[in-house]
């Protein structure tokens, strides 16, 4: 991902969901419908296309249809984006799977992931130095973002290998360190994400040995909203996703119309347009919305979450007061649950995806 993506430690993780949760509406309180919504924003490649679409007159265009003002907000840092909406101050943000259930979901705050917008195909990585196995892992100091997705990346890959994550030492290094970390001789292993992962491979003698492309499907970026809100509002859910489609049909073009779309989404991101195609390469868009109902409502997305969830409340990321995996509830189409069915609080809706494939919107 690009910078400030996906970077968290245990602690603001933890502490930032918690407090910032205690902010948020009470459940008592029943939001009313109204019409002016903020959507928060961080620069990732499968998450520009938003604020594209907003320069484009493709979210008025929806907006209006609906009656509906939605002003997409850009928050620099990615953290604080996830915990402005746990606060209450957006009505909803782009996160990753994992996020979305350790930040929000894990403050108490129920959230629905309207939108499955892509999954990482290769945006993630492990990376050694001198060694083209990731048998060769084993004993070593691996420099990475402490309780990212990076973290989960590394738990992985050591599960393919039947090794747990004792069998290495981690060292806790920002997004924005870490190519120069990795720079330095002593620095043998590490797990990053783009444009830094693609920086990092151009080190002499640096082979990528695993990467998000090994767990395709389980690194996912999400358009979440708060669903008192969502329940209140349900035209927001049909604006949304009407907006990410329009804009989802238009940049898949080969056309100049559509390499224009794509050259602008890299401008947004602070990148070229070069290096914005080199970031699609390896993310894996659901530009078709019945790919992503079909995804959402997949048993492997249930598989997916047990293993994200299973691998949060090993590192404490459910707070000291999650006893086990299953403190906190998730939902799936078909009425599937995941945890605790009476503290549901990260729910996958298909619906708006489902009436975009219909041609309801």
């Amino acid at each position: 991902m690009f910078q400030g993506i996906r970077a968290a430690g245990k602690v603001s993780l933890i502490a930032c969901a918690l407090a910032l949760a205690s902010c948020s509406p009470s459940a008592s309180e029943a939001p009313e419908p109204r019409t002016d919504f903020s959507i928060g924003w961080s620069i990732y490649a499968g998450w520009v296309p938003w604020p594209y679409a907003q320069q484009a007159g493709i979210v008025k265009k929806w907006a209006d249809k609906y009656g509906l003002e939605i002003n997409f907000v850009q928050v620099n840092d990615y953290v604080e984006s996830v915990n402005q909406y746990t606060a209450g101050k957006l009505d909803g943000v782009t996160v990753a799977n994992m996020d979305a259930l350790t930040i929000p979901a894990a403050g108490g705050k129920d959230t629905s992931a309207i939108i499955v917008g892509d999954y990482s195909n290769g945006n993630d990585g492990i990376l050694l130095k001198g060694s083209n196995s990731l048998s060769a892992i084993k004993g070593q100091k691996v420099y990475l973002s402490e309780f990212s997705v990076s973290h989960y990346l590394l738990a992985r890959g050591l599960e393919k290998l039947n090794l747990p994550l004792s069998s290495v030492s981690t060292v806790n290094t920002s997004d924005a360190d870490i190519v120069s970390a990795f720079s330095t001789p002593d620095v043998k292993a590490a797990v990053a994400w783009n444009p830094q992962l693609l920086v990092m491979k151009n080190t002499a003698g640096t082979n990528l040995v695993f990467s998000s492309a090994d767990i395709p499907g389980e690194i996912l970026d999400l358009l979440v909203v708060d669903t008192k809100t969502l329940k209140a509002n349900p035209n927001l859910g049909k604006a949304l996703a009407g907006i990410w489609y329009e804009t989802m049909a238009l940049m898949q073009r080969q056309d100049e119309e559509g390499k224009a779309a794509r050259a602008a989404m890299a401008k947004l991101a602070g990148t070229t347009p070069e290096m914005y195609e080199a970031q699609l390469t390896t993310t894996r868009l659901y530009y078709d919305p019945k790919e992503a109902v079909e995804a959402t409502s997949s048993p492997e997305l249930v598989t997916t979450m047990t293993r994200v969830r299973d691998f949060s409340f090993s590192q404490g990321l459910f707070g000291q007061g999650a006893t086990s995996a299953d403190a906190i509830g998730m939902s799936f189409p078909g009425g599937k649950t995941l945890g605790n069915a009476q503290n549901v609080t990260l729910r996958f809706d298909e619906s708006f995806m489902k009436m975009a494939a219909d041609g309801k919107l």
